[in-house]
């Protein structure tokens, strides 16, 4: 299954390029020059686009502020370290599972070892 996202600004571009290899269309904050701004702002824009966001921001986890149904998806990386190479290890295995599981309208945890997924 093929989706279109967008990855807020604390992402490496390379994640973008894992998600477009696998056939996803998929862009940066920082490329529609996004960057710095409100949580809110960035949401609408998503929802605009029908995009789902991939975020660090653990804001974005909180279902009272941002209703899964209400929106075309939420991944958020809930990591322990925030290296490069980490976020890279973790983007793939959200590749992997996009092929069998639907985000629209759900909220994703991916931790290093897990995925919650909540509708």
């Amino acid at each position: 299954m093929s989706g279109a996202f967008k990855l807020d600004e604390n992402l490496p571009k390379e994640a973008i390029d894992l998600l477009c290899a696998a056939g996803h269309d998929a862009i940066g904050a920082l490329g529609q020059g996004l960057g710095g701004r409100a949580d809110g702002d960035l949401i609408s824009v998503c929802h605009r686009e029908r995009r789902a966001i991939i975020t660090l921001d653990l804001d974005f986890a909180d279902i009272r502020a941002y209703p899964p149904t209400d929106h075309h998806g939420l991944v958020v990386l809930r990591l322990q370290r925030h290296s490069k190479d980490r976020i890279l290890d973790v983007i793939r295995r959200v590749v992997t599972l996009l092929e069998s599981e639907l985000v629209s309208q759900r909220l994703w945890i991916v931790d290093e070892a897990n995925v919650r997924i909540r509708s």
